[in-house]
């Protein structure tokens, strides 16, 4: 697979306002951590390479173990993640896969559980962040491999 426009390289104005999402949500109380997986569970759902091999490897840099990653697909079924990791794996899926016109109240009422109002939005945002992201790389087939963790790091 050829790719097809440096998006880094020719696209640094276009996607200069969605690193301001990244800065406003290196401040969010949702803890990074939790945000990669999020990144990292959209990115498999939308199949983007360059997404899952980023978020994989500053994944792995915060201390999560292969075994947590190599389930997260399957995360219904496996024992490994908390109450809060599931809520949000399950708002992150229902937001990503809107269907029907609607996340479903169920899925809504399990977030809010676990989730303040506020952390809820930045959750959100940051699912529509990741979809936009993967939009944009599988578009322009940016490839995957020669990410180095930490390379789009906001501080915040």
């Amino acid at each position: 697979m050829e790719q097809r426009i440096n998006l880094f390289a020719k696209g640094q104005n276009a996607i200069k306002a969605m690193y301001g999402l990244g800065s406003y949500l290196a401040k969010s109380p949702v803890e990074k951590k939790l945000l990669n997986l999020i990144y990292f569970r959209v990115s498999q759902i939308n199949g983007c390479a360059f997404c899952l091999d980023m978020h994989s490897k500053d994944l792995r840099i915060e201390g999560e173990t292969e075994q947590r990653l190599y389930v997260l697909n399957a995360w219904r079924d496996a024992p490994l993640y908390t109450a809060r990791e599931r809520a949000a794996l399950a708002w992150a899926e229902a937001v990503t896969r809107i269907t029907g016109g609607d996340v479903s109240d169920e899925v809504y009422n399990e977030a809010i559980q676990q989730f303040t109002e506020e952390e809820l939005i930045d959750l959100t945002i940051a699912v529509n962040t990741i979809n936009s992201y993967n939009r944009l790389n599988i578009a322009f087939r940016t490839p995957a491999g020669d990410y180095q963790p930490g390379a789009f790091a906001v501080k915040g």
